[in-house]
């Protein structure tokens, strides 16, 4: 397996696919997934000529499980090393969910010319429990739940995600994708509970608001408009106004997951704002 070892000694897996002279799109996956995640849109921008790269966040994936580093700052500097390893230049960034978070938290703070545009899908961004200057978040209940089922039945929650709210599966009418269930449930029980535990404090109260002003590069926004997971309304319509060069797109009747379910649909406006 392809891999690189941070300076405090954490292996990260990684995928780097196509030609070493074009432009790199790095994908970066939500919790508590993997590089896997993005099948996809790997598959389909080398189809477009683009050197593709995701990697597998620590404790997630075929990384090393640790017990430490599980935070925002760690994840961030893990991009960074794995950026300087492969000696990426002009990268595209696009994040999903907490994925979404690690690309502003990089960002905000990459070296010049390392980066050219990034694209935060179903982000959790500017951050996702409510405080006083962000009150209409999730009540910290809301995660609370999330670390008892973790810990409880790990096997079960990491089914009942994918079956219900995070692809929109539990709504009237849905096309549900057995497939696409039990993929997210291989990729979830290939990580480390330890660290999936500790992620759910990074994902959810790490506020990303200095990291959203400081960006002045192209960024896109993309939500679906029926999220259950990250509400558009407390996400993407509130760091739409902190962004100084921020486009936003939502899409009605859209879960969580909507890059999943609707990858030609996405795909395509993705290569659109890639383009321009």
């Amino acid at each position: 397996m392809s891999t690189i070892t941070t300076a405090d000694g954490v292996s990260i897996f990684y995928k780097d696919w196509g030609p070493k002279d074009a432009q790199p799109i790095m994908f970066h996956h939500g919790w508590p997934l993997s590089a896997d995640d993005w099948d996809n849109q790997m598959l389909f921008f080398l189809s477009k000529g683009y050197r593709v790269v995701a990697h597998d966040r620590r404790g997630h994936g075929r990384s090393d499980q640790t017990d430490t580093g599980n935070d925002m700052d760690t994840y961030a500097a893990d991009v960074a090393a794995l950026v300087r390893a492969l000696d990426l230049q002009n990268v595209i960034h696009v994040g999903h969910s907490t994925g979404g978070g690690e690309v502003i938290r990089y960002v905000a703070r990459s070296e010049k010319g390392r980066v050219a545009k990034a694209v935060l899908i179903g982000a959790v961004t500017p951050i996702m429990l409510a405080t006083p200057r962000y009150p209409d978040g999730l009540p910290m209940s809301v995660f609370d739940g999330f670390r008892q089922a973790l810990s409880k039945n790990r096997a079960q929650f990491f089914l009942d995600v994918p079956s219900g709210p995070f692809y929109g599966f539990n709504r009237d009418g849905a096309e549900v994708s057995e497939g696409l269930i039990r993929n997210w449930w291989r990729q979830g029980m290939m990580g480390g509970a330890k660290a999936h535990y500790d992620c759910i404090v990074a994902f959810s109260e790490t506020d990303f608001t200095e990291d959203v002003q400081a960006v002045s590069l192209p960024v896109l926004l993309m939500h679906g408009e029926d999220d259950q997971v990250v509400p558009v309304d407390a996400s993407a319509r509130k760091a739409i106004e902190l962004l100084s060069n921020g486009t936003l797109k939502t899409y009605p009747g859209l879960s969580h997951g909507l890059f999943a379910t609707h990858p030609d649909l996405i795909n395509a406006d993705l290569l659109a704002f890639f383009k321009e």
